[in-house]
């Protein structure tokens, strides 16, 4: 693996780890063993090295959120709380400090409304899918509204985890825990001929959720 990309996999792991704001350019060196200079040639600040990781980010968005081979109605849903979870749990250190980070990079800031205007606009088209194969019955004028509202839950989840225990380390159970309130939000609106499928579909996230670390 080239330098510029084990400082780009190594900033992820330690951001991961310890927060954003903790970790320095020298730690990130000193972790992979090279000196700072070595770490300057390829990236001048830390600012560059996040920029690098939200380029992976944004193309996670486009290929976890991008069309699939399963078009029934449950591959569909399963797609998308599955690439919400991948996506939560590997730049997790994102979305923890996502105000912070980019209020201090006003271009990522611009890439990162971008990005999730995307992201609601296939999580609509996901829901008229839905809804045409009868699986939901939430009305078209709420479309917009019930994305916003998943988008909220998944862009504040993180943090929303933080708050409830600062000393403790997110888990992946915790992020699953996220999918569940997804699915919460669902609930309401399944139609009863899809109900069966969606509870296999619960139960299979609970139960992911409520898996020891």
């Amino acid at each position: 693996m080239k330098t510029k990309d084990r400082i780009i996999q190594a900033s992820c792991e330690l951001f991961n780890q310890h927060g954003e704001r903790a970790v320095t350019t020298n730690h990130i060196a000193a972790h992979l063993g090279i000196s700072p200079g070595n770490l300057y040639y390829h990236f001048r600040n830390k600012e560059q090295i996040i920029r690098a990781l939200f380029a992976q980010y944004e193309s996670y968005l486009e290929e976890a959120y991008g069309p699939g081979e399963d078009d029934t109605p449950f591959g569909i849903m399963k797609r998308y709380l599955d690439g919400m979870f991948q996506g939560m749990w590997r730049f997790r250190f994102l979305y923890a400090s996502l105000p912070e980070i980019l209020a201090r990079d006003p271009e990522l800031h611009r890439r990162y409304l971008m990005a999730h205007e995307r992201v609601l606009r296939t999580a609509t088209d996901n829901l008229r899918a839905l809804k045409a194969q009868g699986v939901m019955t939430i009305d078209e004028q709420y479309h917009l509204e019930f994305a916003e509202g998943i988008k909220m839950v998944v862009t504040f989840w993180i943090s929303h985890l933080y708050t409830q225990a600062l000393d403790e380390p997110i888990t992946e159970q915790g992020v699953y825990q996220g999918v569940l309130q997804i699915l919460a939000l669902f609930h309401g609106y399944i139609a009863p001929k899809a109900r069966p499928d969606f509870e296999r579909l619960v139960a299979h996230y609970r139960a992911l959720a409520d898996t020891p670390a």
